[in-house]
């Protein structure tokens, strides 16, 4: 385009628009009277139609796109490692572990503590067991080297703590006896098997 035709061009045909822009105000009194002649004119309103819109789908057409929580959670998936659990058995009821210290000597974090005696059986039973949550890293090593099953990744992902040292104990951890019925499985190796509490032998202290 030429200078002269630049010059001369029909702004309407263009569909170019022209604004009739004020100079800024450099007064208090003058950045006042022009947010209220703003306001006025609804301008506010204007730059909100969005935000007025979806909260008018939210509220009267049940259209929520945000989860109200913790009332609400979203799923997570099955492979997320969250707090751990202990696993019972699910003829007798008696927790998976058998205290062989695997988890205790795989962990890289250094945060599980465990003790062992002898019951009046003669097998071996847990005595004591904790995880400090505060040094843990949710590696999976404890669950994956475990040969009973008997710890898992759980989907309670809630872990704040009023304490810098937040430990657990093996006591919250296991499945509670009521709802053992519904304690979910993990199929695939070390998958327990039906004659499981038969199978299980006492093992010596020192393993």
């Amino acid at each position: 385009m030429s200078l002269d035709n630049l010059k001369s061009r029909n702004v309407g045909v263009q569909n170019y628009r022209l604004l009739d822009l004020e100079p800024t105000p450099s007064t208090g009194w003058g950045k006042f009277t022009r947010v209220v002649r703003r306001s006025l004119k609804l301008e506010l309103l204007v730059g909100l139609k969005v935000t007025i819109r979806e909260m008018f789908k939210a509220l009267f057409m049940g259209d929520m796109h945000a989860v109200k929580y913790p009332f609400e959670k979203l799923p997570i998936s099955p492979r997320y490692r969250a707090i751990h659990e202990m696993k019972r058995l699910l003829e007798s009821g008696h927790y998976r572990c058998i205290g062989c210290g695997l988890c205790e000597k795989i962990c890289i974090s250094d945060c599980i503590r465990m003790d062992t005696r002898y019951d009046e059986n003669q097998r071996k039973e847990v005595s004591e067991y904790t995880i400090n949550f505060g040094r843990c890293i949710f590696c999976g090593y404890c669950a994956e080297v475990c040969p009973e099953l008997a710890i898992v990744h759980g989907g309670r992902y809630e872990t704040a703590s009023e304490q810098r040292a937040s430990f657990s104990l093996f006591e919250d951890m296991l499945t509670p006896i009521d709802e053992l019925k519904n304690q979910k499985e993990y199929p695939g190796f070390g998958y327990i098997s039906p004659n499981a509490d038969e199978n299980i032998k006492p093992t010596p202290l020192a393993y």
